[in-house]
């Protein structure tokens, strides 16, 4: 990746989050990571990592936050979990509810750093699906639902993305991507497809699959 690229880690108080992080300062990056509470972010501030309080799964405080940061090169969001079991008759109004912030960050995310990002030399947006969307199962339908309503999303933001570049009569820069993790999600494998995301131009890499291996 080229160096010095800002880059925003929203709710990133996972592990995921903090291999992220520290993989992208290593690589000269400045990184962003939000989360709704102090304590949790202090690892990724002793990694070195800028952080802010702030929900990512709220349209309006991701808006504050882009309005503070300016420029902006990347945009992850991280809000995750798993509910699932007890096959079809299991899939309960309270683990899908427990599963909606994870759509909703990104959502909020995309919306409210779409112009940054498309502003950027090299804007990108990626998130962490699962290899669940192509073979759901009943016992993971919530789950499975939640993530391909989330490649959906990122797939219309890739296609926005093209758009604006296209009626500006402009070289397309900001990419729309989804890494797609097979079974756990393995922080190291995230870290690094972070990283890569400017080894490909945008064209190339926008609405694009990545398997995290």
């Amino acid at each position: 990746m080229t160096a010095t690229r800002t880059v925003v880690l929203a709710g990133a108080t996972s592990d995921a989050g903090l291999a992220t992080a520290t993989a992208l300062i290593a690589a000269g990056a400045r990184v962003i990571a939000t989360g709704r509470a102090a304590d949790r972010l202090t690892p990724l501030r002793d990694a070195g990592a800028q952080t802010e309080i702030a929900d990512a799964t709220s349209f309006v405080e991701m808006t504050a936050l882009a309005a503070r940061l300016g420029t902006v090169d990347a945009v992850i969001p991280l809000v995750g979990g798993w509910r699932g079991g007890g096959g079809l008759a299991g899939q309960s109004d309270e683990d899908f509810d427990a599963l909606l912030p994870a759509l909703q960050a990104v959502r909020a995310t995309s919306r409210a750093f779409d112009a940054p990002l498309r502003a950027s030399d090299a804007g990108r947006f990626a998130i962490v699906s699962s290899t669940v969307v192509t073979r759901p199962l009943a016992g993971g339908a919530n789950y499975a639902a939640m993530k391909a309503a989330s490649e959906a999303w990122t797939r219309a933001v890739a296609q926005g993305y093209a758009k604006a570049a296209r009626d500006a009569g402009a070289e397309l820069r900001a990419a729309s991507a989804v890494f797609r993790a097979e079974g756990a999600l393995q922080p190291d494998a995230l870290a690094r497809a972070v990283v890569a995301l400017w080894d490909r131009d945008a064209a190339e890499l926008n609405d694009t699959v990545i398997a995290l291996s």
